[in-house]
């Protein structure tokens, strides 16, 4: 292809490790772009202490991909001005700081989804401290579908206590379980939860639906 100017690529590769004696580093894949003189390769490998797989991400910075897959705690970090939808994963906790991070590295995100059955280290802390405003509010200007898969009651919590993050209004369609929605509102009467609720547009809830007595937490749902 003599007229090729730029090659952009993004790999996410899933590993089995179970059967593995070799596991590819970091320098392994950069190693392996090393005539790339005039481009930014970036790559890093996610092993998870309880899963027999990793993840092992290569890409061109910057791109103009739509999308990226698998983020988690080891995530360098960068601004992807043009990515919609991301994936987060991890078998390791996920801190609110992970959340200012994507808010910045991802500013016009619309579609996001978490699976991390692991607890927060640091919400007691904050909690028992009492001293939320020491904290930054982030906010998602352009979220319009939020969704939970297996994730920690302390994650939704994360996305709808408004001095966490701060939703747009009017705009966001939430699919999560219907049990994990009741218990981080409180059944629909937590007031921490209750002004971000009130900004969802849509829900779906695995086939059930909201009692009529959370209609007003939901103005905007139909119930």
């Amino acid at each position: 292809m003599p007229r090729l100017e730029r090659f952009e690529f993004y790999i996410c590769s899933g590993i089995a490790v179970r059967n593995q004696i070799y596991l590819p580093s970091k320098e392994d894949i950069q190693h392996t772009f090393r005539d790339f003189k005039d481009d930014q390769v970036i790559s890093y490998v996610d092993y998870f202490q309880e899963d027999p797989y990793s993840f092992c991400h290569i890409y061109l910075y910057p791109d103009q991909l739509k999308y990226y897959y698998n983020v988690t705690n080891n995530f360098p970090g960068g601004l992807f001005t043009c990515v919609r939808q991301i994936s987060l994963y991890d078998d390791r906790p996920f801190e609110h700081e992970f959340f200012l991070r994507i808010a910045e590295s991802f500013p016009i995100l619309k579609m996001l989804s978490l699976k991390n059955s692991k607890p927060q280290n640091n919400k007691l802390h904050r909690e028992s401290k009492n001293d939320n405003q020491n904290f930054s509010i982030i906010k998602y200007p352009y979220l319009t579908n939020l969704t939970f898969y297996f994730a920690h009651d302390d994650y939704i919590e994360e996305f709808l206590v408004d001095t966490n993050i701060c939703l747009p209004d009017n705009a966001v369609h939430l699919n999560i379980d219907y049990e994990a929605l009741s218990r981080v509102t409180h059944n629909y009467t937590r007031d921490k939860t209750r002004i971000n609720c009130a900004k969802l547009g849509s829900l779906c809830l695995n086939d059930r639906r909201l009692p009529n007595y959370a209609k007003d937490y939901f103005p905007l749902v139909y119930v």
